[in-house]
């Protein structure tokens, strides 16, 4: 379990706090995203996570544990982070090396990490690709590699940083597909930082962010069906949530309840 007590932090002197005041808590195996405009402060969460940011204030909590110099090794063997550019995240020459350089780090075994790159580029359905130069990659398969490095080292939670942002339809695709994947297969506990409220919907919990705060949290049927919510945070109703919202507030149809659930059904399959 992940915990943010009282979490604050401050880039520079005399601004106003990146993050203020927040609390939450991701249970183990859930998948949580977190929601919000640019500069809201949820990339910040995700480099407060896995310690490339130290808080002003507060504490994170792993399994109650506090994060620190002396825990953060141990922290960062559980955690892996994918970015929000897959080209700035590839160090090797082809697509094997790449998956075997966080091995490399934690010095494992040379027998080992062969049997981790077949084992895991198999799972990312990337097997056929490693011999491959990153450059010639799509961006969802540049975004599968990245995930399989991190399954390479046995992480049990995966930070998603905007991971689909930069991906075509079919792309976000692949990587929908996968994230659900390692959540349902292998249970892994997923953090995704987003604005795409229609990949948020297949989430377990929702947080949303502006200005630093927590604004709404709670289930994806809670959140969405505060519209102003969503709108003051600059984020992008998608037309089957707008449609469902649209329903609610007629008198008639929200009466209907065989069909606002029909909706709703609709709208969490989009």
């Amino acid at each position: 379990m992940i915990e943010f007590k009282n979490v604050s932090f401050q880039y520079m002197n005399n601004e106003p706090n990146a993050l203020d005041d927040v609390s939450f808590m991701v249970e183990d195996g859930q998948w949580v995203s977190i929601l919000g405009h640019n500069g809201s402060g949820k990339s910040t969460i995700a480099k407060l996570m896995i310690g490339l940011l130290e808080a002003s204030k507060g504490q994170i909590l792993y399994d109650g544990k506090a994060l620190s110099e002396e825990t953060l090794y141990d922290v960062r063997k559980r955690v892996g982070i994918v970015f929000q550019n897959p080209d700035n995240q590839f160090v090797g020459y082809n697509v094997k090396y790449d998956i075997a350089f966080g091995m490399e780090n934690h010095q494992i075994s040379r027998e080992e990490m062969l049997k981790r790159i077949d084992e895991f580029s198999k799972k990312v359905d990337m097997q056929d690709f490693l011999e491959r130069e990153p450059q010639t990659l799509s961006g969802g398969q540049k975004q599968r590699v990245a995930i399989a490095g991190i399954l390479a080292l046995n992480c049990d939670i995966v930070i998603l940083d905007e991971a689909t942002s930069m991906l075509d339809p079919e792309g976000i695709k692949e990587i929908t597909k996968l994230i659900i994947e390692l959540k349902e297969k292998y249970h892994k506990t997923i953090i995704m930082i987003t604005h795409d409220l229609a990949l948020a919907n297949r989430s377990d919990y929702i947080l949303v962010l502006k200005e630093g705060k927590i604004i709404k949290e709670g289930t994806p049927e809670k959140v969405f069906q505060n519209r102003e919510i969503l709108q003051s945070s600059n984020l992008d109703v998608p037309f089957s949530l707008r449609f469902y919202l649209e329903a609610k507030h007629q008198d008639t149809l929200n009466k209907d309840t065989r069909l606002m659930e029909a909706l709703w059904k609709y709208h969490l399959k989009k």
